[in-house]
């Protein structure tokens, strides 16, 4: 009996075509299958018991995937918990993460910029939760690395910008680097994220605790 040929819906059989993927197939509806084999089995013939036990190691195959793909989904629900957990300790911490809102306390703050290639000019640009422009700052014949930055202002969390150039005056990447405060973590369809005043950060995103 071929077992591409048959599917069993609502204990009905139904014939499908001969290139039907076996591997949708439950293990329910494969031991069906195989007990109507059982039933119409011919000892005599070689190549019926041959099949027979071809079908027997399919099946060990099925329950021992079905059994992987628990073990795989445990296993996740696992490691989430502990993300979740291990989140839990940012509460209440200042870290540094990927990111143009960065937070100023007791009067003062720092982040940082970092540069893949040479800079001939970066521009610094400062805004309040008002879109205000609060502070600037220029910096020349920068090399390729990370910068940090001062900034003295009332406490509160601002948005930095920055605009980078060689001295062709073609613009290069300049990736901003900040600090917040987390205030609690939230879990949302499998992702793990660090609540702030200001928004959500991603645990990819984080670089660093402290500071």
């Amino acid at each position: 009996m071929d077992l591409g040929s048959i599917f069993f819906t609502e204990d009905k059989p139904k014939v499908v075509g001969p290139n039907y993927d076996n591997s949708k197939m439950s293990r329910k509806d494969f031991l069906k299958i195989l007990l109507a084999e059982l039933q119409w089995q011919d000892p005599l013939k070689a190549e019926s018991i041959s099949d027979l036990i071809n079908n027997s190691v399919k099946l060990r195959e099925m329950e021992v995937l079905n059994d992987f793909e628990s073990n795989v989904d445990k296993m996740i629900k696992s490691l989430q918990s502990a993300s979740l957990f291990y989140a839990s300790s940012f509460i209440g911490k200042t870290v540094t993460y990927k990111g143009n809102v960065t937070l100023v306390k007791n009067g003062k703050g720092t982040f940082y910029f970092k540069l893949q290639d040479t800079a001939s000019k970066v521009e610094i640009t400062v805004t309040d939760q008002n879109g205000n422009v609060v502070d600037r700052k220029t910096f020349y014949n920068l090399e390729p690395g990370e910068y940090p930055v001062e900034i003295d202002l009332p406490d509160g969390y601002y948005t930095v910008s920055a605009v980078a150039k060689d001295s062709e005056g073609n613009p290069i990447e300049a990736e901003i680097e900040s600090k917040a405060e987390v205030t609690g973590v939230k879990k949302e369809e499998g992702n793990i994220s660090l609540e702030t005043p200001f928004g959500e950060i991603s645990l990819d995103n984080l670089i660093g605790i402290g500071g």
